[in-house]
Parts: structure tokens; C-alpha cells; sequence
């Protein structure tokens, strides 16, 4: 794509927007942010107004509803319907609007549970999904053929990725909503304020995660935007991954916590193992900046910040 096209972000307010918005900006890029209060996706009208107006060449999908294993598990309904209406509004007024370039925002949720390792693109419907988050993982399975059907009968250039786990700065730290690595930040650096001897997490700690640091995300956002047209989806991570165990202990040695972390195995562990292959994005010249440890360090800086 040109350097000097219009990027518009949806969802600015959330961790990968601002991370990528940030990063736009720093390479010089011109960027066009919206938060829900100025683009309602759950409004067409609203958005067609915005596109009317604002005239991007490229459009970035970060808005989603998201959470981890309690909040999927508690709102089986709004994570399937809100997400559902926003990549069907926002696909369908972007395509009316002569959007040149749609980048839908998947998540490696859409896989089977059981999938080979490093799971492939082309795994994608070959088993049943994970069910303590089938729900979101059946929306972006939707918004992902959206695309492609869109490809398919208008000829178009929306593209389809697939990002691991994120975690970063303007990260979500919520008790109960919040994805692993910033509920065990919140939850130990909580333990360590209050001079709790245990810390109790759920589950065996035996899964295998796979995490890519925000802006990391945002860097290969942009690269696909210049590098990558095909058809079919593109996964984006790291190839590393870690047991919910150490990644546990690695936070607690981060923090400064001295006490004790337990595992409730009453809980679910969700997907047993969930690592990306990468090789396709490798190939076209992507690869990742930041190791964990780095990030780690970075997003509980950022998290102390806000005390």
C-alpha cells in the first residue's frame, strides 16, 4: 500500500489500538483513531458517517469484546452478539465506503482445541474449538469467512490475522475480565501490597501459552498492511511458549512477591497447548522485537505507573 494512505484504527481506546496508533505515528504514518464515543460500530449509520467524513484508504478492526476464561465462560451472549454485530457493521459500511484495505483482527481462539503443534493456518475447522471460549472464537471464526467472502465475490484486498495472546501496555487488569497475563500481574502485585502468603490461580498451571508484546503486534499490523494480500489468514506470534506455572513465577519474581502461589485444579485450564506457526509471516520478512522477559518487565512498569 502507499505510505501516504489514511489508516483508520477502531477501537483506539483499547491496549492494540493505542499501541498501534502510537507506532503509526512514530513511523510518520497518517493515522485516524476512533474510540466508541466518536464511531459506535454498534451503529451503521454512525459509521458510514465517519467513513463519509474521515475517507480512510485502510482500515484496522481492533474493537472486539474480549476477556479470559471467567468472562467467556459467565457471558456466553454478549461475546458471541456484540462481537458479531461490530465486524459485521464495520466489514459492511468499510466495503459500501470503498475501504481499499480491511484488516480484521482474529485471535488464535478460532483453532481446535486439540490442533497439531505449531498449529497451521490451514487447521482452521478441523475440530472442535476450546469450550471455555467457543463463543468469542465462533465471532471471529465469522468475521475471518466475512472476509474471505468479501475476497471472493468483489475482488477485494481485506486481509485476515491471526495474532496469538497479547499483552502490553493499556492493558485490561480487571479481578474477573481480564486475559492471564495481566490477571496474574494484578493479582500478585494485589498479594504483594497486602502481604498475602498464598496466591491461588486457577487451573494446573500445565498449559502451554504463546504471548506477543503489544507493540510487537502493532509492527506486524502495519507490515501486513504494505506486505501481505493473499486470500487466506496469516498467523502472527512469536513461536515461543511457556507453561501458565512459570509464566506464574516469572511475574511473581518480576513483583517482588515472596509468598506462595497454589493451583486450584476445581478450575479449568482451557486449551491444553496453543502455539502458532509463524513460518508464513517469517517468509515474507516479519519477525518479532521483544522477548518476554522484556515485556514482562515493561507492562508491570507501566501497571505500577498507574498506582
Amino acid at each position: 500500500m502507499n505510505k501516504n494512505s489514511k489508516i483508520w484504527v477502531a477501537g483506539a481506546n483499547g491496549m492494540v489500538g493505542k499501541n498501534l496508533i502510537n507506532i503509526l505515528k512514530k513511523n510518520k504514518r497518517r493515522v485516524i483513531g476512533s474510540s466508541r464515543s466518536q464511531c459506535d460500530l454498534f451503529k451503521k449509520n454512525r459509521i458510514n458517517l465517519f467513513l463519509k467524513k474521515n475517507r480512510p484508504s485502510i482500515a484496522v478492526l481492533c474493537a472486539a469484546k474480549v476477556g479470559g476464561i471467567y468472562a467467556n465462560s459467565k457471558y456466553p451472549v454478549n461475546f458471541l452478539l456484540e462481537n458479531l454485530k461490530i465486524q459485521i457493521n464495520f466489514i459492511e459500511a468499510c466495503q459500501k465506503n470503498k475501504v481499499e484495505k480491511i484488516i480484521f483482527l482474529g485471535s488464535s481462539c478460532i483453532y481446535p482445541r486439540n490442533s497439531k503443534q505449531p498449529i497451521k493456518e490451514e487447521y482452521l475447522l478441523s475440530n472442535y474449538l476450546e469450550k471455555t471460549n467457543e463463543w468469542y472464537g465462533i465471532a471471529k471464526i465469522a468475521g475471518l469467512k466475512l472476509i474471505e467472502a468479501y475476497r471472493k465475490q468483489y475482488n477485494c484486498n481485506h486481509i485476515s490475522l491471526m495474532p496469538t495472546n497479547v499483552y502490553g501496555k493499556y492493558d485490561n487488569f480487571d479481578d474477573y475480565n481480564s486475559h492471564v497475563i495481566p490477571g496474574l500481574i494484578n493479582k500478585i502485585s494485589k498479594a504483594k501490597i497486602n502481604n498475602q502468603d498464598v496466591v491461588e490461580l486457577w487451573g494446573t498451571g500445565k498449559p502451554l501459552r504463546e504471548f506477543i508484546y503489544a507493540e510487537d503486534l502493532a509492527r506486524a499490523i502495519i507490515f501486513t498492511i504494505d506486505k501481505y494480500n493473499e486470500d487466506k489468514p496469516i498467523n502472527i506470534g512469536t513461536g515461543q511458549e511457556i507453561s501458565i506455572k512459570s509464566l506464574a513465577l516469572k511475574i511473581k519474581k518480576i513483583v517482588g512477591y515472596d509468598g506462595k502461589i497454589i493451583f486450584n485444579r476445581k478450575y479449568p485450564d482451557g486449551t491444553p497447548r496453543k502455539r502458532l506457526n509463524i513460518n508464513k509471516l517469517k517468509k515474507i520478512g516479519w519477525k518479532p522485537r521483544i522477548s518476554l522477559d522484556k515485556g514482562l518487565k515493561e507492562t508491570i512498569n507501566w501497571y505500577n505507573s498507574l498506582k
